[in-house]
């Protein structure tokens, strides 16, 4: 199941990811307190997939949730730019319980 969708922009690249708020997908996160760990299979839009799980911490932080501590790393193996793409999902697979999919502008712009 699809939770979110987000165009990135330069602010999830020094802050952390910001989700959308109002997006009703996201209640499966909303209870968070504090931080939790969320297991992630990240792939990228041509099916190219890290090979382990990422831990992502999801943290609340004044009102909204946040990726942090393993969002940084993903963004810095895939090359992501503001205008990229990230689609997260929850989807159980092995021992991950999330997949975050990345599109890269350039790359889709090569695929045409």
């Amino acid at each position: 199941m699809e939770i979110f969708t987000k165009q990135l922009t330069p602010i999830d690249f020094g802050k952390g990811l910001e989700l959308p708020q109002y997006n009703s997908n996201l209640k499966t996160l909303q209870h968070i307190q504090g931080t939790i760990e969320l297991s992630t299979i990240v792939e990228s839009a041509t099916g190219t997939r890290l090979p382990e799980p990422v831990t992502i911490h999801c943290s609340t932080i004044r009102g909204s949730l946040v990726f942090k501590t393993g969002w940084f790393g993903i963004a810095r193996d895939f090359a992501l730019k503001s205008g990229d793409t990230v689609t997260f999902f929850q989807e159980v697979n092995g021992g991950a319980q999330f997949k975050l999919k990345v599109r890269n502008v350039r790359s889709s712009k090569e695929e045409m």
